[in-house]
């Protein structure tokens, strides 16, 4: 029984906020967030990743890293970028990104609920990112970066937002430079809102779809500030976290493919051998991308060729939940035993690429001196709802949700 709460967000006026709008802080790196904001002193990249107002070459976890952020936090409220709204509403995000559209409800949700595992999770979380969120939220005292969680739809909750949206005038409504449209709606009728947190309470559960080390920040900054003020009601901000909740049939997971830096010491032709073992390995037509069409089979760029690989019956047989996912299946059978790539979390040889960005991608960085590339069917959100409720993990980078929730729009006071 999940609970959840409507909040003061910290907004950015409606005639900037297409300015301050930026993706999520772990999606760039610092140069890349850099040539992101140049020109734009509004862009939240100032508050999201600091560093790109400090010298070039800081550390990312450096103590003046999250002072700039809260100190360009600050400075947006008193010039007014941003203002508080008077009382606690709800809020509604839609995204539309060509043909699909995800309409979302802002809102905070108990930390209490990601204790007792009403928040479901699918993902580990690695200790220094955790970390760097937890100063991040402490020293700005907001969650600036909203978690991205999904249920399992229901018609109720659907239909009133759905009569709000037919109702209200959008608070905003852009198109950003990737294409993507936002638009919002203020939610401040007492009924509404009311109905709403009725509504969310009928639900089994909560499950992150992206940014679990946001979320993971949130509780332990939660629970820092219970244990420093134990006489604490339980009703103060610090006790819930900001989320964007969707319903589980609107959302889109995008494929996450691998490129690695070398063969592990292996010739082409004998990669290609042990590579056989475990998958029917065929040459794609006209050397073609060569993107998977279902579950269990796989693309490889390897030398400037592309190659279908369909895992072979034996290998697929007496895998469970976790086991048996694309991710699992690459790792189990090619990544460690071939390529030595024992843990993907650290190993330095291997990188992540994001669907959205397409196979020409992994064409480009193999053909600029990575080794091999492989193209995954995506992950489906069915999958992660099952394994979380079965209280198992995924491996690291099983899914690539788009479009991406925009930092900015709405921020969570923690007093």
């Amino acid at each position: 029984m999940p609970v959840i709460k409507p909040f003061r967000a910290l907004k950015p006026q409606p005639h900037l906020a297409d300015k301050v709008a930026a993706l999520p802080y772990d999606v760039m790196d610092t140069a890349e967030a850099r040539e992101m904001a140049k020109g734009n002193p509004y862009s939240f990249l100032h508050v999201d990743k600091a560093e790109i107002d400090l010298e070039p070459g800081i550390d990312l976890y450096d103590p003046r890293v999250y002072q700039q952020a809260r100190d360009n936090l600050n400075k947006m409220i008193a010039t007014g970028t941003f203002i508080q709204d008077k009382q606690q509403n709800y809020y509604i995000y839609r995204q539309i990104m060509k043909d699909h559209v995800q309409t979302g409800l802002v809102a905070t949700v108990s930390v209490d609920d990601y204790l007792n595992n009403s928040v479901k999770k699918h993902e580990y979380t690695r200790q220094e990112k955790e970390q760097d969120r937890i100063k991040h939220v402490d020293c700005c005292n907001a969650q600036t970066g909203p978690i991205f969680l999904t249920y399992r739809a229901r018609q109720e909750i659907d239909a009133i937002i759905d009569s709000c949206v037919a109702t209200h005038s959008p608070l905003y409504d852009f198109v950003a430079e990737d294409g993507v449209s936002h638009i919002a709606w203020v939610i401040d009728d007492s009924n509404i809102i009311q109905e709403l947190t009725a509504a969310f309470t009928r639900l089994d559960s909560l499950y992150i779809a992206d940014g679990h080390h946001r979320c993971a920040a949130a509780v332990k900054v939660a629970q820092q500030r219970r244990q420093a003020n134990p006489n604490y009601s339980g009703l103060e901000e610090f006790n819930y976290f900001l989320a964007v909740i969707f319903p589980d049939n609107q959302l889109q997971i995008m494929d996450y493919n691998r490129v690695v830096k070398d063969l592990n010491g292996l010739s082409t032709a004998e990669f290609l051998d042990k590579i056989a073992t475990k998958f029917v390995v065929e040459m794609c037509p006209d050397n073609c991308p060569c993107r998977p069409e279902q579950k269990n089979k796989f693309g490889m760029y390897l030398q400037g060729q592309w190659y279908r690989l369909n895992a072979r019956p034996e290998t697929l047989a007496g895998l469970d939940l976790v086991a048996g996912l694309d991710v699992s299946i690459l790792q189990d059978n090619i990544l460690a035993p071939i390529l030595g790539i024992a843990d993907p979390r650290t190993d330095a040889r291997i990188d992540f690429v994001g669907g959205i960005r397409g196979l020409a991608e992994l064409e480009r960085r193999v053909n600029e001196g990575m080794a091999v590339a492989f193209a995954l069917y995506p992950t489906t959100i069915h999958e992660v709802m099952t394994i979380a409720d079965a209280g198992q993990v995924m491996p690291p980078k099983s899914t690539w949700f788009e479009p991406k929730l925009r930092s900015g729009l709405f921020i969570h006071l923690l007093d």
